[in-house]
């Protein structure tokens, strides 16, 4: 999710949950597709229910797939994962999956994201933003 603010620049909203070691970890919006949506529309909702920012999509950022454990057995997960541009909405925690959010410039997101493959993938977005424009 990027907005563009004059002050800061091309910014991300991101989400931020709590480990089972209390460790506050900064991650992407994402989320299981329902069915009857793409990919696309997961990404807004997800946006909008995490994040509280209304988003479009701009351009696909790329997939990413891990493996985790949940209740003792193996879970394989693909994640989408779009740029979007803020159009509405405003900056909530209110989901309960969430502990914090936080708009971080797209400079900064390097240092805060807790998962080398999103820190990969959002190396992609200058670029895209200005492809986009």
């Amino acid at each position: 999710m990027v907005a563009d603010d004059e002050v800061t620049g091309p910014r991300a909203a991101l989400i931020g949950r709590t480990d089972r070691r209390g460790r506050l970890l900064w991650s992407l919006p994402k989320g299981h597709i329902e069915p009857g949506e793409t990919p696309e529309d997961t990404a807004v909702r997800e946006v909008a229910e995490e994040t509280g920012i209304i988003g479009q999509v701009v351009a696909p950022l790329g997939i990413i797939d891990f493996w985790f454990v949940a209740d003792g057995r193996r879970v394989h997960k693909t994640v989408h994962h779009f740029l979007l541009r803020a159009t509405g909405g405003a900056l909530s925690d209110a989901d309960v999956e969430v502990t914090e959010v936080a708009w971080v410039p797209l400079t900064e997101l390097g240092g805060r994201l807790a998962y080398a493959d999103e820190r990969a993938l959002v190396e992609r977005a200058p670029g895209l933003l200005a492809d986009s424009a």
